[in-house]
């Protein structure tokens, strides 16, 4: 949604997340069209220009309410990415503590199993 990204077909599949965000934005725009009409269509006693403009700011705010779920959605999504890789280092780095400790161990059993 905010700045540009890198365009192709990469090993993310960016295209087609793009296309996906694409037509589902359309969707919520299209929702949120279909919610002002519904609004509106009660109001008889409005003139058409003042329909068309309630209508014109119904949208505009469905949709800016919209955008700013996603953007929060996706910077929680950035959040908790960020937790996880943080979280499966330390793991790693513990199995290989694990791993060199119990190999250190089978050395220092074997050569002092050779000494006797």
């Amino acid at each position: 949604m905010s700045g540009l990204r890198k365009r192709g077909t990469g090993a993310g599949g960016d295209l087609g997340n793009e296309v996906e965000g694409y037509l589902l934005w359309q969707a919520r725009v299209a929702e949120a069209e279909q919610r002002a009409r519904e609004f509106t269509g009660p109001l008889d006693w409005l003139t058409t220009a003042q329909r068309e403009e309630i209508e014109r700011q119904y949208t505009a705010d469905s949709l800016r309410r919209a955008r700013a779920d996603l953007e929060r959605v996706a910077a929680r999504c950035v959040s908790l990415r960020a937790e996880y890789e943080h979280r499966y280092q330390e793991l790693r780095r513990r199995c290989l503590a694990v791993v060199l400790a119990v190999c250190a161990g089978c050395t220092a059993l074997t050569a002092l199993l050779l000494t006797l």
